[in-house]
């Protein structure tokens, strides 16, 4: 019975890890290019408030509830899965936790501070404008790829299992 449950576990974690990967998508595929065209004033603004409606949010619950579920697949796969099945739950745990959780924790939280306390009518913050959507849509497209291939990863080891469970 116990060893029908992991599987669907794992499902749940590719879930949730694709669940985050489709808001990373949504922002790398138009809310950024949208901000940019926007007055800089005004995607500045909106980014700002986004910014701060994220720390409330369900994405937020899943992005970092998936940390320690990546840190217990990591675990678990070393300690109980073997072949192709521990490759593929390492690699996802790998990619959710330094291509999601470090990059965002390194990258894009840091370049969100600096943003939240520039003055829209700072001459440095056009400037910053600039850079800011250069180099943070840059890691989101990195977040992305990471989650979305984390969830795949999930997956396949769920599936695996599940077919000698």
């Amino acid at each position: 019975m116990f060893e029908q449950i992991i599987p669907w576990g794992l499902a749940m974690a590719a879930v949730a890890a694709g669940l985050v990967g489709g808001v990373f998508l949504t922002f790398s595929d138009f809310v950024m290019r949208s901000l940019a065209a926007s007055a800089p004033m005004s995607g500045m603004e909106a980014m700002q408030e986004i910014n701060r409606k994220v720390y409330r949010s369900v994405f937020m619950v899943l992005l970092l509830g998936m940390v320690p579920v990546s840190l217990v697949i990591a675990v678990a796969a070393t300690a109980l899965a073997t072949g192709s099945v521990r490759v593929w739950l390492l690699s996802g745990a790998a990619l959710y936790l330094v291509g999601v959780f470090v990059v965002t924790a390194a990258g894009n939280v840091p370049m969100n501070k600096r943003l939240d306390v520039l003055g829209l009518t700072q001459a440095s913050a056009q400037g910053y404008w600039q850079h800011y959507l250069r180099n943070w849509t840059w890691w989101n497209h990195v977040r992305t790829i990471a989650s979305i291939a984390a969830a795949a990863c999930y997956l396949a080891g769920a599936m695996l299992l599940g077919q000698t469970a």
